[in-house]
């Protein structure tokens, strides 16, 4: 077939089935919009292109599949690369298309020209500029298959407008062949009876359990080996749900903001099983003094994380699913009662601490709101969170059951992240029930495209916990700041008003008997619903561990604290 190069990106886009994609028109792309009312692809239209690559994302969290943005050149371009990185650090397979300038006018200096590659060559897996129509179809099979391979992650195609408007016969590679791109390994038997041999021998043996384990599938054979071997499972923020909050052998969180119990567990074990992590640094700690009395086993897909931040004894890079099945064919059982023990006398002492378990003193806090969240969903929702104190409270006080349940801006720390992300989520998911769970601030700045949920009458249901402030900023300030809030106090709109005014439901809960009865009120409303939770001012969140102190280091909630309101 002899197609303009508009037609060739859309028949690629077919070919790789791709049926849906978030963007915003402008000049250099135009050609691609014209070209796109001819195939059977749903294009949503969003107020600001970060909005199109947060969607992307969602899209692709919530699915499994590859999420797709486009832009065009310029603003256009610069615009989407806050989500760019935020997909590069949390490993997300999506694909983004950006116009360009004609080809003859790069490098001038031309009308909305900039040099998106070199921008975000180190945001990507990979990128590239396409200057003729008979590049773009390979470019495109190859921009699938990194994105989706190996470890997965964001790839950019950027196309010149000529490259759109000339015309080209269009030849579907049946394959790629890119010598970066490796398939799946599987583990040598050598490193796997190394691994075997470090866990007959442990008696304090832990798994830290990461985004891996959801990424590769391996959540039944994780479950597996962790009842075989008599393993307890702490998990990172984007780990949760890879393994279920409700089973026996599950911890929760660990890290900066991850229980206290789970962190001297860490420091106190003899063997960490780190399945498909990567020892960030909210996770470890000072790395001087992380898991001094343990041994190390690594297993991740990517060969260049593996004693990247932490030195390990055995070192997998391999598919984590095969891994893990291939432990559990020449792993023997073990019991470790008197580690189990020990672990869950810390989870008493922590549980004296929690807010949840003390007294009722009138004031509305935000871990009741996702407690009570999470009891009115039956814990069934997809919760998808902006980043900040909210963020932390609901890992801790949202337990995930599953999979793809909670999706979060994990490495590059997004605000602005949760609302848009939704929407992609739901777009992936239509049939699931999404909350949006953001704080006043980050919701701020994203909050144009409750236009977008409106316009593809979307049901997602929107929890800003309102506390009027920059809340872990504010936190830092207090901690380490001796309480000098600099630019945290934030003056927000009336929510109510602002979601009436996109002819949304607005409501707004100041006390805690009025939470769960207004949350059942929006889940059977049928309709986008949002609530404003007007939340104590200055509440922490507890346990934390000061940057770069001693992972065993916390700042812990007094039993008696009293939370100013």
């Amino acid at each position: 077939m002899i197609l303009t190069g508009a037609q060739i990106l859309w028949e690629s886009l077919m070919k790789e089935g791709v049926d849906l994609v978030f963007g915003y028109p402008g000049g250099c792309i135009l050609p691609a919009y014209d070209a796109m009312l001819d195939y059977p692809v749903r294009h949503v239209l969003v107020r600001h292109e970060q909005g199109a690559a947060h969607m992307a994302d969602g899209y692709a969290r919530a699915s499994g599949k590859v999420g797709v943005a486009v832009a065009t050149s310029g603003p256009g371009a610069t615009n989407l690369t806050t989500g760019i990185a935020n997909a590069m650090l949390d490993s997300i397979p999506t694909v983004f298309i950006t116009g360009q300038v004609p080809s003859h006018l790069l490098g001038s200096d031309a009308f909305q020209e900039t040099d998106v590659t070199g921008i975000t060559l180190p945001i990507t897996k990979h990128n590239c500029i396409v200057r003729t129509p008979d590049e773009l179809a390979r470019a495109m099979k190859e921009a699938f298959a990194i994105a989706r391979g190996g470890r997965p992650g964001p790839v950019l195609v950027d196309i010149c407008k000529d490259a759109l408007q000339k015309k080209a016969e269009f030849v579907w590679p049946d394959s790629v062949s890119l010598p970066g791109l490796r398939a799946f390994e599987a583990p040598s038997p050598k490193d796997l009876e190394r691994a075997a041999d470090l866990i007959g021998q442990a008696e304090r043996p832990l798994i830290l359990a990461g985004h891996g384990v959801i990424k590769s599938g391996a959540m039944q054979a994780l479950q597996q080996f962790a009842e075989r071997t008599h393993t307890p499972v702490a998990l990172t923020l984007l780990g949760l749900g890879g393994f279920p909050a409700s089973h026996p052998l599950s911890l929760g969180m660990m890290g900066m903001h991850g229980e206290a119990y789970v962190n001297q567990a860490i420091q106190q074990a003899d063997l960490l099983l780190a399945f498909g992590m990567r020892f960030d640094d909210r996770v470890t700690g000072n790395l001087k003094t992380y898991a001094p009395h343990a041994k190390k086993v690594h297993v991740e897909i990517d060969r260049s994380e593996i004693g990247k931040n932490v030195a390990v004894d055995v070192g997998i890079a391999a598919d984590l699913r095969t891994t893990i099945e291939a432990l559990n064919a020449i792993v023997p059982e073990y019991r470790h009662n008197a580690w189990l023990k020990t672990i869950g006398a810390g989870q008493q002492e922590t549980r004296g601490r929690d807010i949840i378990h003390q007294p009722d003193s009138g004031n509305l806090y935000a871990a009741h709101v996702i407690h009570d969240l999470w009891q009115a969903t039956e814990g069934n929702a997809i919760v998808v969170t902006d980043v900040g104190q909210h963020q932390m409270w609901e890992a801790q006080y949202y337990p995930h059951e599953r999979p793809r349940s909670l999706i979060t801006s994990g490495g590059l720390g997004t605000m602005g992240f949760a609302l848009p992300a939704a929407i992609g989520a739901k777009m992936a998911r239509p049939d699931a029930e999404v909350w949006v769970v953001a704080g006043d601030g980050g919701f701020q700045m994203t909050q144009c495209e409750l236009a977008t949920l409106q316009q593809e009458q979307l049901d997602i249901k929107i929890a800003v916990v309102n506390n009027g402030y920059l809340g872990m900023v504010r936190q830092w300030q207090e901690f380490f700041y001796d309480k000098r809030y600099a630019a945290t106090p934030m003056l927000s709109p009336d929510f109510v008003k602002l979601a009436e005014a996109y002819g949304i439901d607005g409501k707004r809960v100041t006390k805690r008997a009025e939470v769960i009865p207004t949350v059942q009120a929006a889940r059977t409303s049928g309709a986008a619903t949002l609530i404003d939770f007007r939340v104590v001012k200055e509440e922490a969140v507890y346990p934390m561990v000061p940057a770069g102190a001693n992972l065993d280091a916390m700042i812990r909630r007094p039993v008696t604290e009293e939370v100013q309101a």
